[in-house]
């Protein structure tokens, strides 16, 4: 049934813009607004790229001493843009996007955006796949459980506090510190 359900029919068509000038604190707050976890930059329906909470919190951390009020959403936002056009089958786009490894994508004809696909858009026609992703995520977890034990049997793991957060946890040496999975998650 995927193959024939298309992008045009379950992508967002009124999906949430700011123009390319905009000010980081600004989309934030439209972000926050819509509860919208990324915004479409655009200029006459053209496509300028897509500014994502984590960009957000990248130029909060590194690029501007706290003030965001003073970047534009251009100055950040990915430009190298992934879309989709509208006649796209479901699975066609989800292969696209795990391959890419993307949540999201414009939907584009003529290089004017008409709409946007997520993940989650995708999820609501095709259940199975989240199914399927779960049962992978328990595989893979039971997994890393198995390896875990026989390391700690070796000796290799330590229980201790993180030199990174300083939670108590499992920890193994990584870069000369012993840190715990979540901090290596992160790295």
């Amino acid at each position: 049934m995927s193959e024939r359900i298309r992008v045009g029919d379950v992508m967002t068509r009124n999906f949430v813009h700011v123009k390319p000038d905009t000010n980081l604190l600004d989309c934030a707050r439209e972000m926050i607004k819509n509860r919208v976890g990324s915004i479409v930059l655009k200029d006459n329906d053209e496509l300028h790229g897509i500014l994502t909470e984590k960009d957000i919190i990248w130029a909060l951390t590194k690029k501007s001493g706290g003030d965001i009020s003073s970047i534009s959403a251009k100055d950040v936002a990915n430009k190298k843009l992934i879309v989709a056009k509208p006649e796209t089958s479901l699975k066609e786009a989800l292969s696209i996007m795990n391959s890419k490894k993307i949540r999201r994508m414009p939907v584009v004809t003529n290089k004017k955006i008409i709409g946007y696909i997520t993940m989650k858009d995708i999820v609501k026609f095709m259940p199975e796949i989240y199914e399927e992703g779960r049962a992978f995520e328990k595989i893979k977890e039971e997994t890393d459980k198995i390896q875990r034990s026989k390391s700690s049997l070796k000796g290799e793991f330590l229980e201790a506090p993180c030199e990174e957060c300083g939670n108590f946890d499992i920890l193994e040496s990584v870069d000369g510190k012993m840190i715990c999975e979540s901090c290596q998650d992160e790295m």
